[in-house]
């Protein structure tokens, strides 16, 4: 994308300038045909960007409204207008839409799994957390972990899919009160995290030390699992400020834990 009119934007979003990308891919949007792949591709950063913030209505938004976009452009089967799809899907999520999530993430993993190459494969991968995040939100906690672990099989790479299809299954754990295993699962989880270059961690900040401190609760290491609940909630804060899902959950699991000290 360098020397692109997306260049900007994309450099923004990775560095974790999440209000200031939304701006610059809006503006690209605004200066461009309606059907243009770098119109595409603001739409997306812009969705992204706007997730990032917490505007998760906004965010799902900006996807359905790139959605054709992205089907005219390259196909309803293309690697770009599933990834699309994918990560549409995971906002449903944090508005409660986890049924439509779980379908959705499903019908993407299985159009991946039609596919061939890396780029398909990572994108089944992704699709396949989507649906753990979303049958774990329903309370299908053993379901999840199925997944997740069938997930984790197929995918050999130590990636950012990796990282979150452990987090996944991390919290499939939790979720059954298995808090020892997610315990080792989400160690094992902040170790791929801490290897990975600076700008794939910022999507995931706080969501290592939220698995980690959810465990630690469980476990009955309440001082412990207040240090990371208050780690991940400041990032989160800092990062995506007070709306973000994952934000709001650190914010729940700190009350959690203070009621359970009190």
């Amino acid at each position: 994308m360098k020397g692109t009119p997306v260049a900007e934007a994309k450099a923004l979003y990775e560095a974790g300038s999440y209000a200031e990308a939304e701006a610059a891919a809006r503006a690209v949007v605004r200066s461009r045909p309606r059907e243009d792949e770098y119109t595409a591709v603001a739409l997306n950063i812009a969705a992204l960007a706007a997730g990032a913030q917490g505007r998760h209505a906004d965010a799902l938004a900006t996807y359905d409204e790139a959605l054709p976009v992205f089907t005219g452009l390259f196909g309803a089967d293309h690697f770009l207008t599933l990834k699309l799809r994918s990560d549409r899907a995971q906002q449903m999520v944090s508005l409660d839409r986890h049924s439509e999530s779980a379908a959705e993430c499903a019908a993407v993993a299985a159009a991946a799994a039609r596919g061939s190459g890396p780029e398909m494969a990572f994108l089944a991968s992704a699709a396949r957390n989507g649906l753990v995040f979303a049958l774990n939100a329903q309370g299908r906690h053993k379901e999840a972990e199925t997944h997740a672990r069938e997930a984790l099989a197929a995918h050999a790479g130590q990636d950012r899919a990796a990282l979150v299809l452990r987090l996944g299954l991390a919290r499939s754990l939790n979720g059954q009160a298995r808090h020892d295993e997610a315990l080792a699962v989400a160690e094992s989880a902040d170790d791929l995290y801490r290897a990975l270059p600076a700008d794939l961690r910022h999507p995931d900040t706080g969501a290592v030390e939220l698995a980690l401190g959810n465990a630690l609760l469980g476990l009955g290491r309440t001082s412990d699992a207040r240090h990371r609940a208050a780690v991940a909630h400041d990032a989160c804060l800092a990062s995506f400020g007070p709306e973000h899902r994952r934000t709001v959950e650190a914010a729940t699991l700190l009350e959690r834990i203070d009621s359970a000290r009190s």
